[in-house]
């Protein structure tokens, strides 16, 4: 259901972190760590009751882990179309304009909640054109990178709709 899907959490392993980045996009919960020692992989997975994301054979047979998707495919894309169809994910919602990309939960690079801000919080973290021009901000409660609708969520929109259902 919906809902359930709302609370997904996945941690991926340090293969897929091209793959992370879309998941966040989508404004799944994702945490990723580029140089982390399976045990310590594994403990979080486990602990945090995260799915476990991974393309080594030898991390789904460790003991005590319950949720896992083994990838078989190298591109991030392949990766993302494996998920959403191993987990049911409904993106949808997400690909129905360009407003709605830009309104992603999550931070690309920390993971953390993005929260709306107003211009004056960001005023001086972004482009003076894009404080001129823009009138919705959303800045990262973690690393405090700003976001807002540009180009980006747009080609982002197109991106995944040409990936997950070859339309252009």
């Amino acid at each position: 259901n919906l809902k359930s899907q709302i609370y997904m959490r996945f941690i991926a392993e340090s293969m897929l972190g091209r793959l992370v980045r879309w998941l966040r996009l989508l404004g799944y919960d994702t945490v990723y760590y580029p140089r982390i020692e399976d045990s310590a992989l594994l403990r979080i997975a486990r602990e945090e009751n995260r799915i476990l994301l991974t393309r080594d054979s030898r991390l789904v047979k460790a003991r005590g882990l319950r949720q896992f998707l083994l990838l078989e495919e190298n591109d991030p894309f392949e990766q993302l179309r494996s998920i959403i169809a191993a987990f049911n994910l409904k993106v949808d919602d997400k690909l129905k304009n360009a407003e709605t990309a830009a309104a992603s939960s999550r931070c690309i690079l920390c993971n953390a909640v993005l929260n709306n801000v107003s211009r004056e919080d960001v005023k001086n973290l972004v482009p003076e054109y894009v404080y001129q021009t823009s009138t919705i901000f959303r800045q990262c409660s973690g690393c405090g990178k700003p976001y807002w609708n540009g180009t980006h969520p747009e080609k982002f929109r197109k991106k995944l709709l040409e990936v997950l259902y070859g339309k252009k």
